[in-house]
C-alpha cells in the first residue's frame, strides 16, 4: 500500500506552460504537488493569521464597549 494515496484528478493547464515546465523538471507531477502543498501551507498560515487579527480587533471593541459603552446606546429607544 502507497505511503500517501493520490487521486487523479481534471484540471485543465495551458499546453505551452505545461511544455516549459516539462523541459524544467523530470518529474512534473511531483513538482506541482510540491507547489500545491506550499500554497495550501502557506494559504493556511495567512488565513489563520487573518483570523487572529479580527479576533483582536473583534476582542477589542468588545473590551471599549464594556468600559465605555457605545455613543448610540443614549439615543436607542429600545
Amino acid at each position: 500500500m502507497p505511503l500517501f494515496e493520490h487521486e487523479q484528478p481534471n484540471i485543465t493547464l495551458d499546453e505551452d506552460l505545461v511544455r516549459q515546465a516539462r523541459l524544467l523538471t523530470s518529474n512534473l507531477s511531483n513538482t506541482v504537488e510540491n507547489l500545491l502543498r506550499e500554497f495550501v501551507t502557506r494559504e493556511h498560515g495567512l488565513r489563520a493569521a487573518q483570523d487572529a487579527a479580527m479576533t483582536q480587533v473583534i476582542d477589542g471593541f468588545n473590551s471599549y464597549h464594556t468600559q465605555h459603552g457605545l455613543l448610540s446606546d443614549e439615543f436607542s429607544n429600545l
